[in-house]
């Protein structure tokens, strides 16, 4: 989007169309604003618990479930590591779409800080090297976009080894 229509959005009433409470109004909208891009943040991370713990539970079933019950509970461990499979492509896209509408709020909070005596969010960014300097800052989304693949990583492994290939190869009468 280019930069000048984001401001025509973001900036729809000139101070001097709004009038005497526009200073005031604007600081107030920028303080809500900011409280909006931090509970989605908050979100974000109960997005991740929920995900991590219905992923650790798929686990500890599989776990329990296999040495204990042996080849003739097959067909749930496959149904379980396939819809942990499942869980962790849908947690991917949300990491994702959380990446995207952060990035958006925090563009739209340094539009804004423009027009303020301080700049501390924008200010920030910039002492973090925007993001380009790895030893300054590595982005969250960078490291825990790799949780639901360690977790598929697991899930093909359980696949693998869960699957009673034998009794499989007989069913669809392929020889092993």
């Amino acid at each position: 989007m280019p930069e000048n229509a984001i401001e025509e959005v973001l900036f729809r009433v000139s101070p001097e169309d709004y009038g005497d409470r526009y200073r005031s109004d604007y600081l107030e909208i920028y303080k809500l604003y900011v409280a909006s891009a931090d509970n989605t943040s908050s979100r974000r991370q109960a997005a991740n618990s929920f995900f991590l713990t219905l992923n650790t539970a798929i686990l500890a079933f599989l776990g329990y479930v296999k040495p204990s019950f042996g080849q003739e509970i097959g067909r749930l461990t496959i149904l379980a590591t396939l819809a942990g499979m499942v869980l962790c492509y849908i947690w991917y896209r949300l990491i994702l779409s959380y990446k995207g509408l952060n990035s958006g709020k925090f563009e739209v909070i340094h539009r804004i800080e423009r027009q303020l005596p301080i700049s501390p969010y924008d200010a920030e960014w910039e002492a973090i090297g925007r993001g380009k300097d790895p030893k300054k800052y590595k982005p969250f989304t960078h490291i825990e976009i790799w949780v639901p693949w360690v977790f598929v990583t697991i899930y093909i492994i359980g696949l693998i080894t869960f699957t009673p290939w034998k009794e499989l190869c007989t069913v669809l009468n392929i020889a092993p």
